[in-house]
């Protein structure tokens, strides 16, 4: 765990210097500002790349989806928390550099434009930090805590991966004046069916997320009777 987090807390802060650093010298014509917005787009993808290949080695591992476990999924919890506090401070330079580019630096505007630009990406960060984070490690499935963390993930999952599908098409017909059933005969062929390959995958695992939250609420007592 410790050694995960030194090599996160190196490896995300190096690689930014080192993006921005070769972005300097690459395209002197370019703002501080650019460099380090272009600097913190190159590393998110890189965290992107490695979340994605550790999800992959993970399913492709696990027999079990639901039950299963890998050492990778436990380290890369650690692996996360460093990149979360990076990926803020980074955020904040970039604002710092872009007041800069206009003469007016001061830390209490900076910081004022930083929260009110960032509030969501900041909220989001914070509540992998200190909810997330905790409660998985803390495998304590009967808490009150772990319970609601499960709740809250399956609240948000459906209501941004499964109803975002309808409201589109809802959306679609209130300005074009269909009905909700008349859009999908008034839309290319082609966006229907990337719709259907694009939602099948999350109510696969909404499905197993519903079964999990059933089987994290099915007490002692109701498995007797």
């Amino acid at each position: 765990m410790l050694l995960t987090l030194a090599w996160s807390a190196l490896f995300f802060p190096g690689l930014f210097a080192l993006c921005t650093w070769g972005l300097r010298r690459a395209r002197p014509a370019w703002s501080d500002w650019l460099c380090a917005m272009v600097g913190t787009r190159l590393v998110s993808s890189v965290h992107a790349v490695l979340a994605t290949g550790s999800g992959i080695i993970v399913i492709c591992s696990c027999e079990n989806v639901m039950y299963g476990s890998h050492w990778l999924a436990r380290e890369y919890v650690w692996f996360l928390v460093p990149y979360m506090v990076y990926d803020t401070y980074a955020m904040y330079l970039c604002e710092w550099y872009r007041i800069s580019d206009q003469s007016h630096r001061h830390f209490l505007t900076v910081f004022q434009n930083f929260l009110s630009k960032n509030r969501l990406m900041i909220t989001h960060h914070g509540v992998i930090l200190f909810i997330l984070v905790p409660v998985t490690q803390l495998k304590q499935q009967h808490t009150l805590l772990y319970k609601v963390n499960g709740i809250l993930t399956l609240t948000t999952f459906f209501f941004c991966r499964i109803l975002l599908f309808p409201f589109m098409y809802w959306s679609f017909g209130q300005e074009k004046g269909l009905s909700f059933f008349q859009v999908p005969l008034h839309i290319p062929f082609a966006c229907n069916v990337a719709n259907a390959f694009l939602i099948a995958p999350q109510l696969y695992w909404f499905s197993l997320l519903c079964k999990k939250a059933v089987r994290l609420f099915d007490t002692p007592a109701a498995k007797k009777g």
